[in-house]
């Protein structure tokens, strides 16, 4: 799948991490030594985040090759999309399990721990920490990635997907202040639009049409950077 798309859903998706985690970007510690190392900080803090994407990304990979060499990655792709659009559409919260409830709360303890910090090292480690949060549209981005031809794909999509977020929660954290609340809030309109083409073109690509890149032929193996 074209990596514009990963891209894409990566900018768009930074709407709405700089609408829910703007108190976060806020609260990110200050390293010691002036405003080149408070940029500095932020970034290698969002460079941790991007790093756990790619991470989770190889692991969306590894899973997406044993779909494959069952013969089942077509049909995921439409089922990935439909339940997307279904999700979308029908917005109805799910039930979180006693697992997730404690490994989020692990993740929040952690995360306190570090924001009192004030080193790079400790701001590393929070951005790492923070890829591991719940966010519906790192969801969706693993979906896509678990889609891609091979593991290296699924990393490549993930860490585009967390690069596309940077220009937005760069600015987040290094002039959150001149964010308004309401401003971050009017940003997330455009979400919708991303999560809607991905669904479409997951399913698509799932329906193996012979449109190069967007719709290759899944069953014939297709060729170059369509092959499967």
């Amino acid at each position: 799948m074209d990596l514009s798309l990963a891209l894409l859903l990566g900018l768009l998706g930074s709407l709405h991490c700089a609408a829910m985690c703007g108190p976060l970007m806020l609260a990110l510690p200050v390293a010691a030594g002036g405003a080149g190392r408070f940029a500095a900080g932020r970034i290698v803090y969002h460079l941790g985040r991007v790093t756990t994407y790619a991470l989770l990304g190889f692991i969306a990979g590894l899973v997406g090759k044993s779909l494959l060499l069952v013969g089942i990655q077509r049909w995921l792709s439409i089922g990935l999309g439909v339940l997307i659009l279904l999700g979308f559409f029908l917005s109805k919260k799910a039930s979180v399990s006693a697992p997730v409830v404690r490994f989020v709360m692990w993740l929040k303890s952690a995360m306190s721990t570090q924001l009192r910090r004030r080193t790079f090292s400790s701001l590393t480690l929070l951005g790492l920490l923070n890829g591991l949060l719940p966010c519906g549209l790192v969801y969706v981005a693993l979906a896509a990635a678990v889609t891609q031809k091979n593991i290296l794909s699924a990393v490549a999509f993930m860490a585009v997907f967390g690069a596309g977020t940077l220009p937005m929660m760069l600015a987040a954290s290094l002039f959150g202040k001149c964010l308004s609340q309401s401003l971050r809030m009017k940003l997330r309109g455009a979400i919708p639009l991303g999560i809607i083409l991905l669904a479409s073109l997951l399913i698509l690509r799932g329906l193996s049409l012979g449109i190069p890149y967007v719709s290759p032929d899944l069953a014939a193996g297709g060729s170059g950077c369509c092959r499967h």
